[in-house]
């Protein structure tokens, strides 16, 4: 009864001030929809890569947004891995998640390439950046290279097939809804859609219909 009352009170303080969306032109559905990380809150993937200057430029804003994010949406990251170089990126990503340095390093990684202009092309270049930022050599030699980070971007690599996607950065709804800035018509209204998906996502919750499925 308490989730009950607490998602009914998050349902009725949501904005309702946006334009309808429609599904194939503000959004798409997942033809396959994807497992999420928690059966009890509702997920939002981002996807993305380092090199990207639009996932960059997105950063200010979903960080504005996850300030506000309500307590029962769970925020993920994936780095999607749409050709060879961007692997190093995904590792990247990963690498500073097994060492717990996430939250330090995600948003100098991208200013690094994108405003001082430095962009990281060979393992060289990345370790050198993680040392410069206070992680031992030692420590990143075996966490780029282990079994963990392996596995994680080889999942990253499947992206593009269990997704549907083409480009990034992709924001998924649950695993079954996907929105870009070229769907919804800029980076602002691509996070409105977002809320508007989060909004269907919970009435779906309320009226008792399964939500999403967790990962294994």
């Amino acid at each position: 009864m308490k989730k009950l009352i607490t998602a009914l009170a998050l349902l009725l303080a949501a904005p309702l001030a946006y334009a309808e969306i429609d599904e194939g032109i503000e959004y798409q559905a997942i033809a396959t929809p994807q497992p999420t990380t928690t059966a009890d809150r509702i997920e939002v993937l981002e996807l993305f890569w380092y090199g990207c200057p639009h996932c960059y430029h997105l950063e200010p804003e979903l960080a504005a947004w996850l300030k506000n994010k309500p307590d029962d949406v769970a925020f993920v990251r994936m780095p999607a891995v749409l050709g060879p170089g961007w692997e190093l990126g995904a590792r990247a990503y990963y690498t500073a998640e097994l060492l717990g340095v996430l939250d330090k390093l995600h948003k100098e990684l991208f200013d690094h390439i994108h405003k001082a202009k430095k962009p990281m092309r060979t393992p060289a270049d990345l370790k050198a950046f993680f040392v410069a930022h206070g992680v031992a050599e030692q420590d990143f030699d075996n966490t780029f290279s282990s079994f963990a980070v392996i596995t994680k971007t080889n999942r990253a690599k499947q992206a593009q097939r269990l997704y549907g996607i083409s480009g990034v950065p992709v924001l998924v709804v649950n695993g079954k809804y996907r929105t870009t800035a070229t769907l919804a018509g800029g980076n602002k209204q691509m996070l409105e859609v977002v809320d508007q998906l989060i909004e269907r996502e919970r009435g779906k919750a309320l009226a008792g219909e399964p939500v999403s499925a967790v990962a294994n």
